[in-house]
């Protein structure tokens, strides 16, 4: 499923237009973006949990060339499944 089709999914299932499912779904992603960008973790009871991990930097091979390359160290966006999600998923 792509952005659109979720998007028509939401519409469709809220009862709503695509052009509000569209703004709902962009302000879900901004929030979650933002609580992310600020260090913090998202929660959502039965579905699951966002949060930010951090990767040390390390060093790495060019595969083509054998040589050892730096890599630097960045924050990760990470998502745990919630138990009602995972007992949907099985």
């Amino acid at each position: 499923m792509n952005k659109s089709e979720l998007i028509n999914q939401i519409a469709e299932s809220a009862d709503i237009n695509k052009k509000e499912a569209d703004a709902a779904l962009n302000a879900f992603m901004a929030a979650i973006a933002e609580t992310l960008k600020k260090d913090d973790k998202v929660s959502l009871i039965g579905f699951g949990t966002f949060s930010l991990s951090k990767r040390a930097a390390r060093d790495g091979r060019n595969p083509q060339t054998g040589k050892t390359i730096k890599i630097a160290a960045k924050n990760v966006a990470k998502f745990k499944v919630g138990k009602k999600l995972d007992e949907v998923i099985q």
